[in-house]
């Protein structure tokens, strides 16, 4: 089993030593697609999945979902959070056992989903249907300091509800002068980089652990796919995600980091509940 970087009250107190320093803005992996980003007192959670619900949902199946990497930290603990991000509907993106203990520990939280999702988000977590922000391709939504904006997520193909709005997206968040995007699950579709381009993307957060038919669930981008996407869309630093929680559904970032090389990408390497203190200088 794979031990995080900080854990439990130790990451707790990163956090919080992180709030009095002067970078512009943290980023805390947390494992899988789970990211928290602290910016200027407001604090962000991208797709987090703090349980083990789906270890207990498919043991003793032929797709046990054996968990690799120690949890961080327990979600009622995160008191302090201002938004959540899901992308879509899977497990690992929208998870009842850890988002319901983060809305019952933050009475001011914002859940940002799909709007296609809306009514599968409200029975999964039993919240009022009315609650969450819902979002489409191409449509903005503010929450306090944060601007969410919408992009199309392929995973593997781009999917939508009968009223042709997309059911898996990724999000980009723009904060202060910062712009970050987190891909959610993706593989690469026609129209990607002229779509992303435009928003100047300091810091994007990308899948890496591909795609394999054998393991029975929708695959992302490979490593390469996705330092090659970063830099065509002229992303200023990259951090690679999605492996490293589950045994059947991972692989090494290596390609990842060995592309972004030869690319020139600006790479940031992060443990779980390891932190990057955002310097792009130089």
């Amino acid at each position: 089993m794979i031990r995080p970087e900080r854990s439990g009250d130790d990451f707790l107190a990163d956090v919080r030593d992180a709030h009095s320093r002067s970078e512009p803005f943290h980023l805390w992996w947390l494992g899988q697609s789970g990211f928290l980003l602290q910016w200027q007192g407001a604090h962000l959670l991208f797709d987090p999945y703090l349980s083990d619900s789906l270890t207990k949902k498919y043991d003793g199946t032929s797709k046990p979902h054996v968990r690799i990497t120690e949890r961080v930290i327990a979600p009622e603990r995160l008191d302090f959070i201002d938004a959540a991000t899901s992308t879509h509907n899977h497990t690992d993106h929208l998870d009842a056992e850890t988002l319901v203990p983060l809305i019952r520990a933050n009475d001011a939280l914002q859940l940002v989903v799909p709007e296609a999702n809306r009514d599968f988000v409200a029975d999964r977590l039993g919240c009022d249907p009315a609650w969450p922000v819902g979002m489409t391709a191409g449509a903005e939504n503010t929450v306090g300091p944060l601007r969410f904006m919408a992009v199309p997520a392929a995973h593997e193909t781009l999917e939508t509800d009968a009223a042709g709005r997309h059911t898996h997206l990724g999000y980009v968040v723009q904060f202060g002068p910062w712009t970050v995007y987190h891909s959610g699950d993706t593989v690469r579709y026609e129209g990607m980089t002229d779509l992303l381009r435009p928003f100047r993307i300091d810091v994007c957060l990308l899948p890496v652990n591909g795609r394999d038919p054998a393991r029975g669930v929708p695959g992302n981008l490979t490593g390469e796919e996705a330092a090659q996407l970063a830099h065509d869309i002229g992303a200023r630093a990259a951090i690679p995600c999605h492996y490293e929680m589950f045994a059947f559904n991972t692989a090494s970032p290596e390609p990842f980091f060995e592309e972004a090389a030869r690319l020139g990408l600006r790479t940031v390497r992060l443990a779980a509940g390891g932190r990057w203190s955002c310097d792009l200088s130089g």
